[in-house]
Protein backbone atom coordinates (compact mmCIF):
# COMPACT_ATOMS: atom_id res chain seq x y z
CA UNK A 1 0.00 0.00 0.00
CA UNK A 2 2.89 2.73 0.89
CA UNK A 3 4.45 2.02 -2.74
CA UNK A 4 1.23 2.73 -4.33
CA UNK A 5 1.27 6.37 -2.37
CA UNK A 6 4.52 6.91 -3.22
CA UNK A 7 3.79 6.34 -7.21
CA UNK A 8 1.51 9.01 -7.78
CA UNK A 9 3.46 11.05 -5.78
CA UNK A 10 6.29 10.52 -8.01
CA UNK A 11 4.22 11.00 -11.26
CA UNK A 12 3.15 14.44 -9.87
CA UNK A 13 7.11 15.64 -8.52
CA UNK A 14 8.27 14.67 -12.22
CA UNK A 15 5.48 16.77 -13.67
CA UNK A 16 5.77 19.44 -11.97
CA UNK A 17 9.73 19.18 -12.87
CA UNK A 18 9.00 18.61 -16.42
CA UNK A 19 6.31 21.56 -16.75
CA UNK A 20 8.45 23.99 -14.53
CA UNK A 21 12.45 23.40 -14.59
CA UNK A 22 13.24 21.12 -17.69
CA UNK A 23 14.32 22.89 -20.77
CA UNK A 24 13.90 20.61 -23.29
CA UNK A 25 11.21 21.18 -26.30
CA UNK A 26 9.12 18.80 -25.60
CA UNK A 27 8.58 20.99 -22.27
CA UNK A 28 8.19 24.31 -23.96
CA UNK A 29 5.32 22.58 -26.57
CA UNK A 30 3.45 21.31 -23.35
CA UNK A 31 3.92 24.88 -21.83
CA UNK A 32 2.60 26.51 -24.73
CA UNK A 33 -0.48 24.35 -25.01
CA UNK A 34 -1.50 24.67 -21.20
CA UNK A 35 -0.83 28.38 -21.90
CA UNK A 36 -3.45 28.16 -24.52
CA UNK A 37 -5.66 25.88 -22.57
CA UNK A 38 -5.56 27.72 -19.34
CA UNK A 39 -6.20 31.50 -21.18
CA UNK A 40 -8.82 30.05 -23.99
CA UNK A 41 -11.09 28.42 -21.21
CA UNK A 42 -10.01 30.24 -17.86
CA UNK A 43 -9.11 33.67 -18.11
CA UNK A 44 -11.08 34.73 -21.14
CA UNK A 45 -14.32 33.32 -20.17
CA UNK A 46 -13.73 34.42 -16.28
CA UNK A 47 -12.54 38.46 -17.68
CA UNK A 48 -16.01 38.05 -19.91
CA UNK A 49 -18.11 37.12 -17.02
CA UNK A 50 -16.86 39.75 -14.93
CA UNK A 51 -16.91 42.64 -17.47
CA UNK A 52 -20.69 41.04 -18.34
CA UNK A 53 -19.69 40.27 -21.73
CA UNK A 54 -19.14 37.38 -24.06
CA UNK A 55 -16.36 39.12 -25.88
CA UNK A 56 -14.08 41.24 -23.42
CA UNK A 57 -11.15 41.78 -25.61
CA UNK A 58 -10.77 42.55 -29.25
CA UNK A 59 -8.11 43.33 -31.43
CA UNK A 60 -8.95 46.20 -33.93
CA UNK A 61 -8.39 44.70 -37.38
CA UNK A 62 -9.01 47.62 -39.67
CA UNK A 63 -8.22 51.04 -40.24
CA UNK A 64 -11.99 52.84 -39.35
CA UNK A 65 -11.46 54.31 -36.71
CA UNK A 66 -8.32 56.12 -37.05
CA UNK A 67 -7.80 59.41 -37.08
CA UNK A 68 -4.69 59.21 -39.06
CA UNK A 69 -1.95 60.73 -36.48
CA UNK A 70 -3.68 63.90 -36.68
CA UNK A 71 -4.69 65.09 -33.07
CA UNK A 72 -7.93 65.62 -32.22
CA UNK A 73 -8.31 69.53 -33.52
CA UNK A 74 -6.53 68.73 -36.88
CA UNK A 75 -8.64 65.83 -37.32
CA UNK A 76 -11.91 67.51 -36.41
CA UNK A 77 -11.17 70.11 -38.81
CA UNK A 78 -10.47 67.58 -42.10
CA UNK A 79 -13.72 65.45 -40.96
CA UNK A 80 -16.11 68.29 -39.39
CA UNK A 81 -18.90 68.29 -42.21
CA UNK A 82 -19.92 65.33 -41.32
CA UNK A 83 -20.61 65.74 -38.04
CA UNK A 84 -22.20 69.11 -38.10
CA UNK A 85 -24.63 68.13 -41.18
CA UNK A 86 -25.70 65.14 -38.28
CA UNK A 87 -26.06 67.62 -35.49
CA UNK A 88 -22.62 67.10 -33.59
CA UNK A 89 -20.62 69.54 -32.26
CA UNK A 90 -16.66 69.91 -31.92
CA UNK A 91 -17.08 70.43 -28.33
CA UNK A 92 -19.44 67.36 -28.24
CA UNK A 93 -17.39 65.26 -30.34
CA UNK A 94 -14.52 66.21 -27.79
CA UNK A 95 -16.06 65.22 -24.67
CA UNK A 96 -16.68 61.10 -26.60
CA UNK A 97 -14.61 59.12 -24.83
CA UNK A 98 -11.93 57.79 -27.14
CA UNK A 99 -12.03 61.06 -29.20
CA UNK A 100 -9.17 60.09 -30.79
CA UNK A 101 -10.13 56.85 -32.15
CA UNK A 102 -8.45 53.47 -32.42
CA UNK A 103 -5.53 52.50 -34.55
CA UNK A 104 -5.59 49.36 -36.38
CA UNK A 105 -3.30 46.88 -34.06
CA UNK A 106 -5.02 47.83 -30.27
CA UNK A 107 -6.59 45.91 -28.06
CA UNK A 108 -9.52 47.11 -27.01
CA UNK A 109 -10.83 45.65 -23.32
CA UNK A 110 -14.67 45.84 -23.69
CA UNK A 111 -17.55 46.22 -20.71
CA UNK A 112 -21.16 44.93 -21.34
CA UNK A 113 -23.41 47.63 -21.75
CA UNK A 114 -27.59 47.87 -21.43
CA UNK A 115 -28.90 49.73 -24.28
CA UNK A 116 -30.14 52.57 -21.92
CA UNK A 117 -26.99 52.95 -20.92
CA UNK A 118 -25.57 53.28 -24.58
CA UNK A 119 -25.51 56.74 -25.67
CA UNK A 120 -24.16 59.29 -28.55
CA UNK A 121 -20.71 58.84 -28.78
CA UNK A 122 -19.89 55.86 -27.14
CA UNK A 123 -17.96 53.01 -29.45
CA UNK A 124 -19.67 49.59 -29.43
CA UNK A 125 -18.68 46.18 -30.93
CA UNK A 126 -20.95 44.60 -32.68
CA UNK A 127 -21.78 41.24 -34.61
CA UNK A 128 -22.95 41.63 -38.54
CA UNK A 129 -23.39 38.53 -40.76
CA UNK A 130 -21.90 40.88 -43.45
CA UNK A 131 -18.35 40.66 -42.04
CA UNK A 132 -16.34 37.80 -40.55
CA UNK A 133 -15.00 40.09 -37.56
CA UNK A 134 -17.32 41.95 -35.46
CA UNK A 135 -17.26 45.81 -36.30
CA UNK A 136 -16.45 48.39 -33.67
CA UNK A 137 -17.90 51.55 -34.37
CA UNK A 138 -19.11 54.98 -32.97
CA UNK A 139 -22.85 55.41 -31.71
CA UNK A 140 -24.36 58.73 -34.26
CA UNK A 141 -27.82 58.03 -33.13
CA UNK A 142 -30.03 56.02 -31.20
CA UNK A 143 -33.95 54.77 -31.60
CA UNK A 144 -36.30 52.57 -29.86
CA UNK A 145 -38.99 51.46 -31.96
CA UNK A 146 -40.02 48.00 -30.77
CA UNK A 147 -36.11 47.50 -29.22
CA UNK A 148 -33.49 49.51 -29.43
CA UNK A 149 -31.05 50.15 -32.30
CA UNK A 150 -28.15 52.21 -33.10
CA UNK A 151 -26.72 54.20 -35.89
CA UNK A 152 -22.71 53.89 -36.42
CA UNK A 153 -20.00 55.33 -37.98
CA UNK A 154 -16.07 54.95 -37.84
CA UNK A 155 -14.46 58.04 -37.33
CA UNK A 156 -12.41 57.23 -40.15
CA UNK A 157 -15.06 56.40 -42.97
CA UNK A 158 -16.74 59.28 -44.69
CA UNK A 159 -20.00 58.08 -44.11
CA UNK A 160 -22.43 56.22 -41.40
CA UNK A 161 -22.70 52.23 -41.70
CA UNK A 162 -25.53 51.62 -44.30
CA UNK A 163 -27.58 49.29 -41.69
CA UNK A 164 -28.68 50.05 -38.20
CA UNK A 165 -26.94 47.77 -35.33
CA UNK A 166 -30.09 46.19 -33.09
CA UNK A 167 -29.02 45.96 -29.37
CA UNK A 168 -29.47 42.19 -29.89
CA UNK A 169 -26.19 42.11 -31.98
CA UNK A 170 -24.32 44.66 -29.33
CA UNK A 171 -21.03 42.56 -27.62
CA UNK A 172 -20.21 45.35 -25.40
CA UNK A 173 -18.97 48.60 -25.14
CA UNK A 174 -15.44 49.98 -25.64
CA UNK A 175 -13.77 50.37 -22.01
CA UNK A 176 -10.26 50.52 -22.17
CA UNK A 177 -7.55 50.67 -24.79
CA UNK A 178 -4.17 48.62 -25.36
CA UNK A 179 -1.95 50.62 -27.91
CA UNK A 180 -0.80 48.64 -30.61
CA UNK A 181 -0.57 44.97 -28.92
CA UNK A 182 -3.23 43.32 -30.89
CA UNK A 183 -0.56 43.17 -33.80
CA UNK A 184 0.93 40.06 -32.14
CA UNK A 185 -2.58 38.48 -32.94
CA UNK A 186 -3.03 40.23 -36.49
CA UNK A 187 0.45 39.06 -37.47
CA UNK A 188 -0.47 35.23 -36.06
CA UNK A 189 -3.38 35.28 -37.38
CA UNK A 190 -2.32 36.20 -40.82
CA UNK A 191 0.58 34.01 -41.02
CA UNK A 192 -1.77 31.06 -40.56
CA UNK A 193 -4.70 32.29 -42.12
CA UNK A 194 -2.84 33.31 -45.33
CA UNK A 195 -4.52 36.47 -45.63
Amino acid sequence: MKIKKEKPKKFLNWLWWFIWEDDSWLSWVVNVILAFIIVKFLVYPGLGYMLGTSLPIVAVVSGSMEHNGLGFDKWWDVNQNWYLANGVTKDEMGSYRFKNGFNKGDIIILIGTKAENTKMGDIIVYSTTKYKYPIIHRVVNSWNDEGYYFETKGDNNGQKDSEPVYYSNVLGKAWFKIPYLGWIKLIFTEIIGGN
